[in-house]
């Protein structure tokens, strides 16, 4: 749970003080309902959240990235914590080099943040953007935008597990909805399950591995909605369309 001001300002719409000004004017909704207490919590997953007015936009170009993460890096559009996906957003990192100038052009003045979270032990695919409409639709319950994961464990998935990771389990008092195991691998002792998920709770592949008795020594995210990884390298981003993030 977060504080609404932080929160409108994490999807790009205005500066953490704006929101204050918005919410105390009862401009802002959550879940349908205005509020104006500062001290309001949301969870960013799970609540929806309006804001009736805003000032005019700064004429800054909408940008959707795809990068990949890798380990030790933080999923946070601040750098407080350590080095954070923002900072891998330089042109020097950009995949096609030949072009560097014209993304430079294209990310100038844009503020990016990453859309969902990645934990700073995984590694794979975020999508940083400054379209706050879009995050929205992609990390909210309700719109059912796949996220795809490979998954390293130290010996092959029995059947019963597969049945069980499936129909989902209780973790943290709380019950987590199954998810679909879509492909396995043995690579010598080891195995690489392939999974798909819909909503998902922090850290909660590792947790519902971990619960079934399997240790999770890698976790890469390889898709999310339309856009798939593929060979970008890590710590390298390109640019990709509005549209095949929003494909299911």
């Amino acid at each position: 749970m977060i504080r609404l001001q932080k929160h409108i300002a994490d999807l790009g719409i205005c500066s953490r003080r704006k929101a204050e000004v918005l919410i105390a004017a009862g401009l802002v909704k959550v879940n349908g309902k205005a509020v104006t207490e500062l001290g309001t919590k949301v969870d960013p997953i799970t609540d929806v959240v309006d804001v009736l007015h805003s000032p005019a936009p700064k004429k800054v170009r909408t940008v959707y990235i795809a990068l990949h993460k890798p380990v030790d890096v933080i999923s946070s559009a601040s750098s407080e914590q350590g080095t954070s996906v923002v900072d891998l957003i330089t042109p020097e990192n950009y995949l096609k080099q030949k072009y560097k100038d014209e993304a430079a052009e294209k990310i100038d003045g844009a503020r990016l943040y990453p859309v969902g979270r990645l934990d700073k032990d995984s590694e794979g695919l975020v999508i940083m953007t400054n379209d706050g409409d879009l995050t929205n639709k992609m990390t909210h319950p309700s719109f059912k935008h796949e996220k795809e994961y490979d998954i390293t464990i130290e010996k092959p998935l029995s059947q019963d597990a597969i049945k069980v990771l499936e129909k989902g389990m209780e973790i943290d008092d709380e019950f987590v909805p199954g998810i679909k195991v879509v492909n396995t691998q043995r690579h010598g002792r080891k195995a690489i399950i392939s999974v798909v998920l819909m909503q998902g709770k922090n850290r909660q592949l590792r947790k519902m591995f971990g619960r079934l008795g399997y240790h999770v020594e890698s976790l890469r995210r390889t898709r999310m909605g339309g856009v798939t990884l593929g060979t970008i390298p890590q710590g390298r981003w390109k640019f990709v369309e509005k549209s095949m993030l929003l494909h299911k």
